[in-house]
């Protein structure tokens, strides 16, 4: 059966992309004029059409598909109405995201760079549905192995690294706390490794192992809440990692990111893991390379229309997410801008593909 769910004979994607396809049309002189944007005091949302809705009721009932955050005023159209600010968004635009019928899940990124209070979570999930689930990035200050500098360099080793008691008290309660049933999935995703750590992979598994086992029990309060490690390193995809994580009743964070080896080569750890929810988050397209973040975003800027279409990687996706959910596990999948250019735009892309898989 595992062979069958998530088999390497996946689906061939699609010749083309007709909306990536289409040719822009060349700017009238009204419209290379200067205008001057009017911003709205409220955030409304987008009038969903028939073929959205109907999009969304075809989906299965244990996917919740969503972007990482919320805040990009190149959405408009697409999730909201109107000309918004990044702090206009930050406060209106996550009920307003909700509203979407195909985010049912969202990605909450900041918590990487500081950790979030019980009340900052408390005040998310006010926001939203009682179906929808939140996907939080645990703090960096424990998820990576160096202390780095605003440039983004790592000066020395960090002592908190996998650290159980800030994961425990600064990450794993608060958001607990704050979230209650809506948290979704708690991701530590460990930071690429210096290559004298990598060379010691017994010690950081239990070292890991140690952390996880530490951590409170999610379902008491959050019934679909998961633990998740997402890596952005290929030596972590060993039968020990496995292991630790099965012992620990954690799953893997499929990672699409261009650091780490295609949807496919990653398949063998949902295998060793299985039966279990999937969590994913598709981070970045491999055309800018492991390193290639920021070309992304200069490049991709103002997140409005789609670039980099990777029609393979959406029929794979796609392929595991039908495979997974028509077994009765719940899938969690989180798609950023950096992806393909727009996630809202990716999140529809992929949407039909799963839909096509049901109706075949």
């Amino acid at each position: 059966m595992q062979d069958d769910l998530f088999s390497d004979a996946l689906p061939k994607p699609p010749v083309g992309d007709v909306a990536a396809q289409a040719s822009t049309p060349k700017p009238t002189p009204e419209a290379e004029a200067p205008a001057r944007r009017k911003r709205s005091g409220v955030v409304a949302p987008i009038a969903a059409d028939e073929a959205l809705k109907a999009l969304a009721t075809a989906l299965p009932a244990r996917l919740r598909l969503g972007t990482s955050s919320w805040t990009y005023p190149g959405w408009k159209g697409l999730v909201w109405e109107g000309e918004h600010s990044d702090a206009q968004l930050s406060k209106q635009g996550l009920a307003v995201y909700a509203q979407h019928p195909l985010m049912r899940t969202v990605s909450i990124d900041r918590s990487f760079y500081r950790p979030l209070t019980a009340s900052q979570f408390e005040r998310y999930a006010s926001q939203v549905p009682d179906d929808f689930r939140f996907v939080v990035k645990a703090p960096s200050v424990v998820t990576d192995a160096l202390v780095r500098s605003e440039d983004g360099r790592g000066r020395q080793p960090n002592p908190a690294f996998l650290s159980p008691e800030l994961a425990r008290s600064e990450f794993v309660e608060p958001a607990l706390q704050g979230l209650g049933h809506k948290l979704g999935a708690l991701v530590f995703q460990l930071s690429p490794l210096p290559l004298a750590q990598l060379d010691r992979m017994p010690l950081l598994l239990e070292r890991l192992r140690t952390m996880l086992l530490a951590l409170p029990a999610l379902a008491p309060m959050a019934p679909d809440g998961v633990i998740a490690v997402e890596v952005r390193d290929p030596e972590w995809l060993t039968p020990d990692f496995a292991a630790v994580l099965r012992e620990a009743c954690a799953t893997y964070c499929l990672g699409l990111h261009a650091k780490m080896p295609p949807l496919q080569a990653q398949l063998p750890m949902l295998r060793a893991l299985w039966p279990g929810p999937l969590v994913c988050r598709w981070n970045l397209n491999p055309v800018h390379g492991p390193y290639g973040y920021e070309d992304a975003e200069r490049l991709y800027e103002p997140y409005d229309r789609l670039h980099h279409p990777d029609l393979e990687t959406r029929a794979a996706l796609a392929a595991v997410i039908a495979g997974i959910t028509g077994r009765g596990q719940n899938a969690l999948v989180t798609i950023s801008n950096h992806a393909e250019g727009s996630a809202p735009l990716t999140v529809r892309g992929v949407a039909e593909e799963v839909v096509k898989l049901g109706a075949r």
